[in-house]
């Protein structure tokens, strides 16, 4: 703290008030009487005028400040007797003023105001009247980075350390702003309330948020309450030191937390978003982000849609939107749905161009035959190429009309050209079906035509199974005589009756014109053919003479039948003996 035994500027200046014995060291009033090129003339009331150098009354930018008529102390620096000189200093004797005040602020603890002259290392000098320092520590309530920021700039500082001895005068601004931080905060605790809008400082940046500065307590920011649109950090709106005006989200009372919002200082853009577009409109935009099922378009500011990327192209099969798009393009798109509830716009880039889908659907109407190389190969069906990037597909139902179990990867390869006709065609879906099997007839036309339950077939044995055998009806058409419609006797193998290429006759039981199935019988047509053969002998009896039964049997080939019938019952009890 200063030395009590010095004397005072106040005291130096009344001792010189009181006669006109000057001594070097006083402090006395003098006035301008004239200024010189390189000095200040003063009257002290000696027999001669004082000096002071121009020096003193330049300011930082090199203008002079004092006038003639001037009154102000000077401190008495040197008295020249014999050559009547007297050498004065304005600064010197504001410098005691200033020293004068110091020592007070730092004895009453009241607040000096300065102006900071330039950064040093580890601190700020300065002027108060007379150089101070300021440490680093002490500047602002949290380290700054740049201390050239303050360079220039006017503040009230706390005294915290004095020796006027050596002249050392040790500053805190950082006190001072923790004074007014706890003055303000007891204030602002009692005003703040969810929903009120309040000014702020942006006061620190993170990666998640900002750290706003409410005046005596510190609120948070979140990154997601910045803006109604993407942001990828709060840096791209905000800076430390901007001017804020923030809404109060969530108040802890008990904990003094606060959360704030920015964008609900704002309106909901999303809330016109029902008024202002419609299904099926076309919108402008900018790509502002890629994911692998899409890209996101800004529609406007807090408007965001999202172009999957089935709706990028009619034709291509876009594995990622990069294919398409990148970032920061200008689109044009088609709105294709809203929800306003999840806050969603569903965004299609394909439907603002022409629809290859309705042009191929006119240059192929049904019926129409063409050829095209295959490029797929699956078990379900094969893929025509027809148009560049548009395949047909050749379901393995429509591959033939009567082969069943068909596996195309036997019938065709990958690269070859086949003959096709288009079946349909269905823009809407995307999906174009063509059939093999079409370039002919259907035999089955014909079956329907002449073929009914009832009548007569004979064909050769196309195939024998476990559980019956398959007859040619007609070209390419066949009919199951089921293992029970063979004979009477119970047969556990078709095979054992019949051979492949054997000529059979059977009767139609049904026809399935849906499933395409004919169902025959052997043994109900031999059945029936019996029925008919006892029926015509016993007309024919009735007009020839009566022969025995042995010669009925013997003529109609009964006789045999019968032998064979009981034999087998012989064999048959043989064997269970």
């Amino acid at each position: 703290m200063a030395e009590k035994s010095e004397k005072s500027f106040k005291e130096l200046f009344e001792e010189s008030l009181q006669g006109r014995h000057f001594v070097e060291g006083e402090i006395v009033e003098g006035t301008v009487v004239q200024i010189t090129k390189d000095t200040v003339l003063i009257d002290i009331g000696y027999k001669s005028e004082g000096q002071i150098s121009l020096r003193e009354f330049r300011d930082e930018k090199g203008e002079i400040h004092v006038k003639e008529g001037d009154k102000f102390p000077v401190y008495l620096e040197q008295i020249e007797t014999d050559e009547g000189y007297v050498r004065l200093s304005r600064q010197r004797a504001e410098a005691l003023e200033a020293w004068d005040q110091i020592v007070k602020a730092a004895d009453e603890g009241s607040l000096v105001e300065g102006l900071v002259l330039d950064k040093v290392k580890g601190g700020l000098s300065v002027d108060i009247g007379v150089r101070a320092f300021v440490p680093a520590s002490q500047v602002d309530l949290r380290p700054p980075k740049n201390l050239g920021q303050y360079v220039g700039r006017r503040y009230k500082f706390k005294v915290i350390k004095l020796n006027k001895k050596r002249g050392n005068v040790v500053l805190s601004r950082r006190s001072v702003l923790e004074q007014e931080r706890v003055e303000k905060k007891h204030s602002l605790l009692g005003t703040l309330e969810e929903g009120k809008v309040v000014d702020g400082t942006v006061k620190n940046i993170t990666e998640y948020g900002a750290f706003i500065d409410l005046g005596g307590i510190d609120g948070l920011l979140h990154i997601t309450d910045m803006s109604w649109g993407r942001l990828k950090h709060p840096s791209e709106i905000l800076s430390v030191g901007d001017p804020i005006q923030v809404k109060i989200l969530q108040y802890d009372h008990e904990k003094e937390r606060v959360s704030l919002g920015l964008k609900q200082t704002q309106p909901d853009p999303w809330d016109q978003v029902k008024y202002k577009y419609r299904e099926a409109d076309r919108v402008k935009g900018k790509v502002i982000s890629l994911a692998d099922y899409g890209a996101f378009i800004e529609i406007e500011k807090g408007v965001e849609g999202l172009i999957h990327v089935s709706e990028m192209s009619w034709t291509q099969k876009i594995k990622h939107p990069s294919q398409v798009v990148t970032v920061g393009q200008e689109v044009e798109a088609q709105v294709l749905e809203i929800d306003t509830v999840n806050r969603r716009i569903s965004l299609g880039l394909k439907q603002t161009l022409e629809n290859p889908w309705e042009t191929l659907a006119k240059k192929y109407p049904s019926g129409t035959r063409i050829k095209g190389q295959v490029k797929n190969v699956t078990d379900f069906g094969v893929f025509v190429g027809v148009e560049e990037g548009m395949d047909g597909l050749v379901h393995v139902s429509d591959i033939s009309w009567t082969q069943k179990n068909i596996r195309p990867q036997e019938l065709y390869k990958k690269g070859d050209e086949i003959e096709v006709v288009v079946l349909n065609i269905d823009p809407e879906n995307e999906k174009f079906s063509l059939g093999v099997k079409q370039l002919e007839k259907d035999p089955w036309q014909d079956v329907e035509k002449t073929l009914k339950k009832g009548a007569v077939i004979e064909g050769k044995v196309t195939k024998t199974v476990d559980f019956g055998l398959f007859i040619s009806v007609a070209p390419y058409v066949e009919g199951l005589v089921h293992i029970s419609e063979i004979t009477k006797e119970r047969s556990e193998d078709p095979k054992s009756l019949y051979k492949v290429g054997d000529m059979v006759r059977a009767e139609v039981l049904g026809i399935d014109n849906r499933e395409r199935k004919i169902s025959l019988s052997i043994k109900s047509l031999t059945a029936k053919e019996e029925k008919e053969s006892i029926s015509k002998y016993m007309t024919d009896g009735k007009k020839e003479p009566k022969k025995k039964l042995g010669d009925l049997f013997a003529k109609e080939g009964l006789l045999q039948k019968l032998k064979h019938a009981v034999g087998k019952d012989s064999d048959d009890k043989k064997d269970k003996e």
